[in-house]
This record gives structure tokens, sequence and C-alpha cells, in this order.
């Protein structure tokens, strides 16, 4: 047996008092986490939900998340995390696509209405027979009529429950990714995947009687999920959450629960170097901190500098994606940093760089396509084989990230064989947001593109042929976009063309658009 729910459990029996997760005022101790997960395992149980079923979550980094996650493992159940800026019908798509039979959906604000887009999601998913809003405050009574609340659902509910056995190669999560062509697909991913993840990140970070994690990644995201939660309680750590990343909160936060690690992505260690203030103890905060990490995208060579600087800690940068777990390669501890690169490849996972046709790149600095072997690597896509033959070949897993290598292993990336953005740490993918705006009545052709931006990484931009007749102005087009897409996904930038740059067989040569385009990050900041 090899369930993940483990790494809660053994905490929760050698440090059962102590904090396990804080937000705000509220905090809840490793017995009071494990307990309330059991609740919701024989929640699941009591609804004939069993091994093997898929169970969808949509939440912030709020205390239920943990609760709801490790519940659902407990129970034999798949976890199927899904992003809290999806719209309703992006909600729909991903219930059905997994299978989901239950969902369980956080109530959210006035900023972030998720439980109204979550059962609008839910209504239109007629296989997924269960729906628990998870309240923003405690309460039985939903605001949405018709949906029951997950408080009511749990009163009464025991503390009592064993965990189901599984085997090591059962799927234990589904992570949503996606690539240039077709719609989001789900990553399985193994309990021994992601235990040996978790494993992983202990060697590489060390450990230490007593961590406190600041949580500002997002914890449906693999980094933050695996790397600081699932590692974190597996070792005692303690997790101070934030919902939403504003720079003074989490130094505040790091202030005052003396936080020992930190990880994100370069934006997030941008904000907090130009966050100033009196009320700050940066001496403090950096006597505490021990370790910071980064991913997602490259950290600049001055964000390294400064940081060290400033809090004495060198950030250490690692890469993956969610189909490998999602640490593949990360920089050594006790060596010196070489800025700009990924590191080395992690215990127990191979790396090397290939060419079109699987054949290996020799040679320092040779350019080649990362390909990934090891305990990390996904079963598959989810009901997806001919996606996931086109992507593993042995073992192998080919991530269309492009790469060199210099002569002591160390791995640099270049580029992205794909037209991946990647915007503010999110992964976004120019297919699924051209196919949306071809709904639209007036978009006759549509081309996205990601543009260099010095605070986001890179900014969205939709590159638009009208239908004939069709009036339709930039903004026009940008609102249309925030009702329809996620927050992270919708253009900020909108261009007009009468025709779009093709080569010989009709194929959008984006490159052009991309050489030709500029961001005036200001005039976005301000508008948007």
């Amino acid at each position: 047996m090899l369930n993940l729910a483990v790494a809660l459990e053994n905490s929760a029996r050698a440090v059962p008092d102590r904090t396990a997760v804080v937000l705000g005022d509220q905090r809840l101790t490793y017995a009071e986490l494990d307990a309330s997960a059991r609740r919701v395992a024989g929640l699941l149980r009591s609804r004939g939900i069993g091994p093997g079923d898929k169970v969808a979550l949509s939440c912030p980094n709020v205390p239920w998340f943990p609760v709801v996650y490790y519940g659902i493992l407990k129970a034999g159940a798949v976890v199927v995390p899904l992003n809290v800026l999806l719209k309703g019908r992006e909600i729909a798509y991903h219930l059905a696509d997994s299978e989901a039979k239950a969902y369980f959906c956080f109530e959210g604000g006035a900023e972030l209405p998720l439980g109204q887009e979550g059962w609008a999601g839910f209504g239109e998913t007629p296989g997924c027979e269960h729906f628990f809003l998870m309240p923003a405050t405690p309460t039985e009574d939903s605001p949405i009529t018709g949906a029951e609340t997950l408080t009511a659902a749990l009163a009464g509910q025991s503390t009592d429950f064993e965990t189901v056995a599984t085997e090591s190669g059962d799927t234990a999560v589904i992570l949503y990714t996606s690539g240039t062509t077709g719609r989001p697909k789900g990553a399985e991913l193994t309990h021994s995947n992601l235990m040996l993840n978790v494993l992983t990140c202990h060697k590489l970070f060390g450990e230490i009687e007593h961590d406190v994690h600041l949580i500002a990644l997002p914890l449906f995201h693999s980094f933050g999920q695996v790397v600081q939660m699932n590692a974190g309680l597996a070792s005692g750590a303690t997790l101070v959450l934030l919902p939403r990343f504003d720079a003074r909160a989490a130094l505040a936060l790091m202030q005052r629960h003396a936080v020992t690690f930190f990880a994100g992505v370069p934006t997030m260690y941008w904000a907090l170097l130009e966050e100033e203030g009196s009320d700050l103890d940066l001496p403090r905060i950096a006597e505490n901190l021990r370790m910071a990490g980064s991913g997602g995208s490259a950290l600049p060579v001055e964000i390294h500098r400064r940081f060290a600087e400033r809090f004495g800690v060198t950030i250490l940068e690692g890469y993956g994606l969610s189909e490998t777990s999602p640490v593949a390669t990360f920089s050594p501890r006790g060596e010196k940093v070489r800025p700009g690169s990924i590191g080395r490849p992690v215990w127990g996972v191979e790396v090397d760089l290939v060419g079109k046709d699987w054949t290996p790149v020799q040679g320092a600095d040779a350019i080649g396509e990362i390909v990934i072997r090891g305990h990390n690597v996904m079963k598959g896509y989810f009901n997806r084989p001919e996606a996931t033959a086109d992507v593993m070949r042995d073992g192998w897993f080919r991530t269309g990230d492009l790469a060199r290598r210099d002569a002591d292993g160390w791995l640099y990336i270049v580029d992205r064989a794909k037209d991946m953005i990647i915007r503010g740490g999110f992964n976004v993918y120019p297919r699924e947001i051209e196919e949306v705006l071809l709904t639209h009545p007036a978009v006759s052709m549509a081309a996205v593109i990601g543009l260099p931006h010095e605070r986001h990484g890179e900014e969205i931009k939709a590159c638009v042929v009208l239908a004939p007749g069709a009036t339709l102005s930039e903004e026009e087009l940008i609102d249309w976009c925030k009702e329809e897409m996620a927050g992270y996904k919708y253009p900020r930038l909108v261009e007009f063309f009468a025709v779009l740059p093709t080569n010989a067989t009709g194929k959008i040569l984006k490159r052009e658009l991309r050489d030709a385009g500029t961001v005036d990050a200001a005039a976005i900041e301000g508008a948007r």
C-alpha cells in the first residue's frame, strides 16, 4: 500500500498538536486537519464515492483545500484540482473530461464568484452527481439555491475512517495541462509519482525540525501543491496560507510567522523586492528565511543579486511540469548558483536533449528538446492514448522545451518548442484562447501570441481578423474575453488585421506577429 495521504497521516501521529495550517486567525493542528480529512473521506463513502472515482476541487489557498484534498485521497479516490479562475463553461469541460462524480467548490466572494461559476459548470455536467459548496465563513446555509454546503454535509460525520489501501501505480491526482493543439488534458499522476517527488524535495531543500512555509503559489497548481503542501506537511511544517499574492501582505506574514521557506515564480520575487515600508522589519525577515526556490520561468540575474543582498538567501531555481510531478531538475544546495540555469537532474531522474527524431543531441551548449525519464513521469494523459503516445517513448517524456547543457551538466532553457505563453507564472495556451475568440460573431480569424513584459514575463495579444461587415473595438473584445475566460488567460492586447501573415501551406506565421509587437507595460497596467 502507498497512499499519498500518508504525507499528512505520519505527521499527525508524530506532531499532533503542532499547527499545520494558518490563515489569518484560523489555525488547524495536524490532529485537527487529519480528523477533518477523515470526515470528508467518510462523506464521500456515504455518497457512493470510492477507489478510482474522480473528485474535482476548486479552492484557493484556504484550509478547505488540504482538508478536502487529503479526504479524497483517504477515500481512495482521485483528486482533480481546478484553477479557481475558470469560468462556468470551462469548469463544465473539466468535470466532464475527468469523469468527475463529485465536485467540491469554494464559495468565493465579490472578487472571485467561484461558487456561482462552479454551480453553473456543475449544472452543465449530468455525469457529476454531487456538489459541495465550501463556505467562506462557517455556516450550514447555502447562498446558492439547491447547493449543499460542505459544513452541513459533514455534520455528524465520524472521524473514524481507515484510509483506503491503494497501489503505488494507482492514480492519485489528475492535473490539467494543455498543448498547442487540442483542449486541456489531464496528466495522471500516481501515488508513487507524487510521494517520491515529496521525498526528492526533502533531499533538495534539506530539513530542519520545524519549517514554516509561506504558500503564495496556488495550491491547485503542481508547484505549490507538491513542493510546499505535500512536502511541507510530510515534514511536519507549518503552512501559512496566502489566498491571493500581494507583496506587502506576503512580507507581513513572513515577519509575523517567522517564515523559513518561500517558493515563488520570478514575478513574485520582483514584487517582493519592489516593496518598501517602515512597518516591515526586513532584517528580521531575512534572519528567519533559510530557503527560497523559484520556477515557472527563468529568473533574471539582477533579481538573484538583489534578493541575496536584501535577504541573505540565494534563490535556487528548478524546472518541471505537471507531467513530471513536477520537479525534474534543481540547483543543488551548497554549490555556487548559476543564474539562468535550472540546475541538474534530481535524484532518480534522467534528463536528456534530443532532436525532432528523438536522436540525442551531443556536445556542450548544443540545443535540443528536453526529455525526462524517471519516477516522476506521469502514467499518461487521462483517456488520451494518442496524445500520450505523441510525447512518450520508452518511458521518456518529451517536454516541448528547448535547452542547452553546459560541460558540467547544468541545464539552461533557451526557448519553447510549443507556442505556450507564460504570464505571471501561469501557462497560457494560444489554441484554447483562439477557439474561444472564434465563437465571437464578429471574429473571423485569430492568432494569439505572447509578447515580452517586464512584470508578467509575457503579455497576451490577440491578432484578429474581423468578419466581413463586422464592427468591433479593441476594448469591446477585451471586455468580452474577460467574461468568457479565466482572468490569467484573456488578452490584454488586441490588434485588428486585414489579413494574417501565412506561409505557403496556410499556417499563420506567429513569429512575424511577435517580431512586430511591443508592449506598453504602463498603459496596460493603467487600463487593466
